[in-house]
């Protein structure tokens, strides 16, 4: 497959969802150029040095059809009712939907239709926060998109029950990708938690851009389980501005596809602005699991903090790259990462590549990467208590794996993902 196959072919870009309109047509043909200038990534860019796409490029790959009608979207108990949009290949399935009863203030629609009814909304944010320099997904997501979640919530609007975003990739017969983009707008003090659910069946590239703009005082939890099909390959591509006094609480749990990209860059814009991303990877297999992160600093008295943890078997391969950035006027910064790495077997690999990037003098910045094997004596303390070892195992493994999942504020988000996360030792994720 060449990269050039990945794009619209000439003149079927008019029958994506908002053809005609001049901003959304400039856009699309703006993300169309940057791809055909720069192609999937290779190792030889310095953010691809660690994950190794040959297998995407063997791929052969045809444009997403809309999914049929007998695809089953199992529900995730979230704790009580939740507003739910339903995606299968890319595309809004009504069907599987329910988006009633959300507060007055709130816009929640798929993309395609908000092209129609909220043109103004999006002419205003997309694209403003996802940059296309050197983001080739991104370029590539900018010139297919065709649909995703419209998320926009009036200032000093709460909305208590949980949003949950899930897609489905149910391909059939044929390899397919699909590119759907989301865009997240909660003005001043909005507050929300919007859980996001892949999963899938077949292979595919699901390659999906997020744009969130959080306006002052706003709190937003954005919490993700990645569980798509050993076949499937996955890209997810968050970009975040904070204002001051807001709060962006991140959680990404991933544990399927064959190759999956988890990357997310988050800057604080003004003064009071909190960042909080965190996480768990979990591979077997030949799976490569990738978490990308970059938290930039741009004003003073902002707090970031990053907590990750990988469980790596058989083959499989994590990836964790962190950049923290602090500007030169961005004084009394506090910002913490954590990258800890469990391997279970001498054939797992952990690349690791921390960076803190330092222009401002009061500070208070550190960062950490380890990995290691199971303890052997807290494995004798168990065993000599009569636990057999599969179970000491699965013990050690979810203590160290709750070093993350407990920074998930949302307790019943925390009490499912911490059930997930455990299940995946039984064959329960990928």
């Amino acid at each position: 497959m060449t990269e050039l196959a990945l794009l619209p072919e000439q003149g079927t870009s008019g029958a994506l969802p908002g053809a005609g309109a001049d901003w959304l047509d400039g856009l699309r043909d703006s993300g169309a150029r940057r791809f055909s200038g720069l192609g999937l990534p290779t190792r030889r860019v310095e953010d691809w040095k660690y994950t190794d796409l040959r297998s995407l490029k063997a791929e052969t790959l045809v444009p997403a059809q809309a999914g049929t009608g007998d695809v089953m979207v199992p529900e995730l108990d979230l704790g009580g009712p939740v507003h739910r949009a339903v995606f299968v290949n890319g595309r809004f399935s009504a069907a599987h939907s329910d988006l009633s009863g959300l507060p007055e203030g709130v816009t929640a629609l798929p993309l395609g239709e908000a092209m129609a009814k909220s043109p103004q909304l999006l002419e205003s944010y997309l694209g403003r926060v996802a940059s296309l320099d050197r983001k080739h997904f991104v370029a590539l997501n900018t010139a297919w998109m065709h649909d995703g979640f419209v998320l926009s919530i009036a200032e000093s609007t709460a909305v208590e029950n949980t949003i949950e975003l899930v897609f489905v990739g149910h391909p059939g017969d044929h390899r397919a990708a699909w590119h759907p983009r989301n865009l997240i707008v909660l003005n001043p003090g909005a507050a929300a938690t919007v859980v996001e659910r892949h999963i899938g069946q077949g292979g595919y590239l699901a390659n999906t851009v997020t744009e969130v703009i959080l306006g002052a005082d706003s709190h937003l939890n954005h919490y993700k389980l990645q569980d798509e099909s050993a076949q499937a390959f996955h890209v997810a591509t968050t970009e975040v501005r904070v204002s001051g006094g807001a709060t962006y609480e991140n959680f990404s749990l991933s544990g399927g596809s064959s190759v999956a990209r988890n990357q997310i860059a988050v800057e604080l814009q003004a003064a009071g602005a909190v960042c909080k991303l965190n996480g768990a990877y979990l591979g077997r297999d030949s799976q490569q699991l990738d978490t990308t992160t970059l938290i930039d600093h741009a004003a003073p008295d902002c707090t970031s903090t990053e907590i990750y943890k990988g469980v790596l078997d058989d083959r499989s391969k994590g990836v964790f790259q962190g950049k923290i950035v602090v500007r030169k006027d961005a004084q009394r910064t506090l910002g913490h990462q954590s990258n800890k790495a469990l391997l279970l077997s001498d054939r797992a690999e952990i690349d690791a590549k921390p960076e803190l990037e330092i222009y401002a003098d009061d500070v208070q910045c550190g960062h950490g990467a380890t990995a290691g094997e199971l303890d052997d004596n807290a494995l004798f303390y168990l065993r000599a208590r009569g636990i057999p070892l599969e179970d000491a195992r699965g013990l050690l493994i979810d203590a160290f794996v709750e070093g993350a999942i407990e920074e998930i504020s949302h307790q019943k988000v925390r009490d499912t993902f911490r059930a997930v996360a455990a299940g995946w030792r039984y064959g329960g994720a990928s």
